[in-house]
Formats: C-alpha cells, structure tokens, sequence
C-alpha cells in the first residue's frame, strides 16, 4: 500500500491520505489488479482496507484516511462494515477519520446495495466519497440517488483545464452542483500549477496529483511546500489583477458551520 496525500491549498495543510494499491518493489497498480477476478476481489478488496487502516495506524496519522472500495466486491455491507470496524478497532484507529470512497470507473451492478454500503458506514460516523467523478459509469444517476459527503473530480476532467474552455464549463458545474448539494470537492490528478490555480478559480481548495507529492509506499510522502507556494501566489496575481474568483467551498462551508 502507498498514500498520497490531498492538500488544503488554503491552509497549507495536509487533508487526508488516499490508500492506493502499489507493489512494494515498485511499479503500478495496474500489476497487482490486473490479476484480481471474481473468486479473490472480495478477500483482496477487505485485505487492502485492512492492510490501509493499520498502516496508517502505525505512521501515526493524524489527518483523514480515504481508501478505495470496490462496490462490485462487496457482498454484504453488513460484513465490509465489521471487518472495518474490527481493523480500526484492533489498531485504535479513530472511525471518524475514515473516508471511502467508491470508484465511478467501475458499473455499479446493484445500486441498492451501494447505498445501503455507503448508508451503514455514515452512521458508524465515517465520511463517504465518489472516487473518478465524471469518468463514467453512473455520473449524476449515481448522485441522484445518493449524496456522499464528498466527490472527487476524475484527471481526466482537470488536466490541461487551464486551456480547455469546455472542461473548465463542466467543472463549474459540479462545483456549483455540489456547493448546492452540500458536497466537498477534490481535484485529482493535478500535475500543474495553472491547473491548480485554475480549479481554485472555481471555487477548489482541495488538491490531490503530482504537483503536491507522489505516492509512498508504506510511508507518508515529502510533500512539496513550493507548489503550494507557487499556487497561492498565482491566485494572488490573479486576484490582483481583478480576475475574481469564487470563493473556495471548502472556505464557504466552514463559513457556514457545516
């Protein structure tokens, strides 16, 4: 397992860790998923969350943990919900500093099931999220039928944004979309910083990509502070310039108390 970590460019801080799946020799998750198929996903999919909690348990995290799930591994939800609560209780890991996310690259085959998944774990406290928002298997169908606490805007979306006027329209939408619906919002995949100064322009503030650090195997990563740096001073330019931008959501809900 590796984590990344998304950054709150407005505070300069660290505000979760994503989970991700990479050998520890090195090399891409791809090497490790691609031999995943029905008769193993379950076990690999619950031995990854476990694996993830503990982790993190032990480099002593103090900020979110989001790990991926795959709702087409999950048989029950009762059972994905106890072998969580089982793994954070067995490494004292606090329930409320959980994320889990649920990838939209993948068909969600039963949504009911889905639901009741993501339903379970927000009452045990913990916090729910869209992996890949906008790649395409379900989109605003999904979203219509339930409201996670958070989405992550898929890199297919965010890069190059900066020259791209349609990608930049979708983007404002769902930032307003979501702002409307209470949801925070996650950039992905960020690799510049007129990307990152871009999406801020949109009302972002929580970043995740390459600009900020890459995934560490079994560690928490350097993160580099002069992205997050430059990224501000381009928003500054900007806003003295008289490009105004939106205020960032995740500033406009803690402004609201929620």
């Amino acid at each position: 397992m590796a984590f990344q970590p998304i950054i709150d460019v407005e505070t300069a801080e660290v505000y979760a860790y994503e989970a991700l799946v990479r050998p520890t020799g090195g090399g891409d998750a791809s090497d490790i998923l691609d031999r995943m198929h029905g008769h193993n996903r379950y076990a690999f999919d619950q031995m990854c969350r476990v694996k993830a909690i503990e982790l993190a348990a032990q480099l002593e995290l103090d900020s979110f943990l989001s790990i991926n799930f795959l709702p087409n591994a999950v048989y029950e939800a009762a059972a994905c919900l106890e072998r969580t609560l089982d793994a954070a209780r067995h490494a004292s890991f606090p329930l409320h500093q959980l994320i889990f996310e649920i990838t939209e690259n993948e068909p969600t085959r039963d949504i009911h099931q889905f639901k009741e998944i993501f339903s379970q774990h927000k009452q045990n406290g913990m916090i729910t999220a869209i992996d890949d928002f906008g790649a395409g298997h379900s989109g605003l169908s999904m979203l219509a039928d339930f409201q996670p606490d958070i989405i992550k805007i898929d890199m297919e979306l965010t890069r190059n944004i900066h020259t791209d006027r349609v990608r930049r329209s979708i983007a404002r939408a769902i930032v307003s979309l979501c702002r409307d619906l209470n949801i925070l919002v996650i950039a992905e995949g960020v690799e510049t910083v007129d990307e990152a100064v871009t999406l801020r322009g949109l009302g972002v503030s929580l970043f995740q990509g390459y600009l900020f650090a890459k995934p560490a195997v079994e560690s928490l990563p350097v993160i580099l502070s002069g992205a997050i740096d430059a990224v501000h001073a381009a928003h500054e330019i900007k806003l003295a310039r008289g490009d105004e931008p939106e205020i960032p959501f995740a500033r406009a809900r803690r402004l609201a108390g929620g």
